[in-house]
């Protein structure tokens, strides 16, 4: 090679290797999580008496596994829910009850995690206690799952009663025997609620509100949180007796994807 073409090399390499370096494409950056719009509070800092027990948090749901989109067990709502459910807490407080929350805002990602899962058939290791005497293929056609649910709009809560004083539910243990969500409450899996007759997330109409099989003291404990929670603003979901929205709603059409936890209430 001539010293001519030797100099022209040397000088061409370091360009070509410049250029390369430019043209790469930058690293991929996480893109931020969204976050909360101001109207959105923690229950907690409302009224920190209401029992929370975040069920999608943990595998005790009828998926058996914890849910998309939920970081920490927190219940995240619009202030004028929070503030209502405050409210409603002072006069169940004065009976000798507190409410307890099962759940509060979903981020839309738990409800696509909710229909990922009913779409896989396969996937039943929960049935024995949530739906029971459903067959998975009809839980969109029944209305058990759809693809958005008014809970991503921050103003609803399933919601129930507990007597005082509040003794802890003991924790789920995956892979426990399953109990049926409408046997009767010795039999069900151990949740501190008064006697609802049956069990949270039961997919089955006997969950129906007013269903006239509930009887007795278990229509009274439904009757009981329905009217408390009805002069405080807040309307229930006929099919769920632990279903609850406030009205009006801040947000009536829109869906929130922000994680459940304590960061998306950060303010920047």
């Amino acid at each position: 090679m001539s010293r001519l073409a030797a100099a022209l090399r040397a000088l061409v390499l370091p360009v070509a290797a410049l250029l390369t370096a430019v043209a790469a494409p930058a690293p991929a950056q996480a893109r931020p999580e969204p976050k909360a719009p101001r109207e959105f509070v923690a229950l907690s800092a409302v009224d920190p008496t209401i029992v929370q027990e975040i069920r999608y948090l943990t595998p005790h749901n009828f998926t058996g596994r914890p849910i998309d989109g939920y970081r920490e067990p927190v219940c995240l709502l619009t202030r004028p829910a929070a503030e209502a459910l405050r409210t409603a807490q002072r006069t169940l407080l004065r009976r000798g009850y507190t409410l307890k929350v099962y759940d509060c805002y979903r981020p839309q990602r738990a409800v696509d995690h909710f229909v990922a899962w009913a779409r896989d058939l396969d996937d039943q290791v929960m049935k024995e206690e949530f739906y029971p005497d459903v067959d998975k293929s009809r839980l969109f056609l029944d209305g058990y799952i759809a693809e958005k649910s008014g809970h991503s709009r921050g103003s609803t809560t399933d919601v129930t009663i507990v007597k005082l004083p509040v003794v802890p539910t003991r924790p789920y243990v995956p892979g426990e025997p399953l109990v049926r969500c409408y046997e009767p409450q010795e039999r069900r899996f151990p949740d501190n609620s008064v006697d609802m007759g049956t069990g949270f997330d039961c997919f089955d109409t006997l969950s129906h509100t007013l269903d006239p099989r509930i009887r007795g003291e278990q229509r009274a404990n439904r009757t009981l949180l329905k009217e408390t929670l009805e002069k405080v603003g807040f309307v229930n979901l006929a099919e769920e007796w632990w279903h609850y929205t406030y009205r009006p709603e801040p947000f009536p059409d829109t869906y929130f994807d922000f994680p459940v936890s304590r960061r998306s209430l950060a303010r920047h």
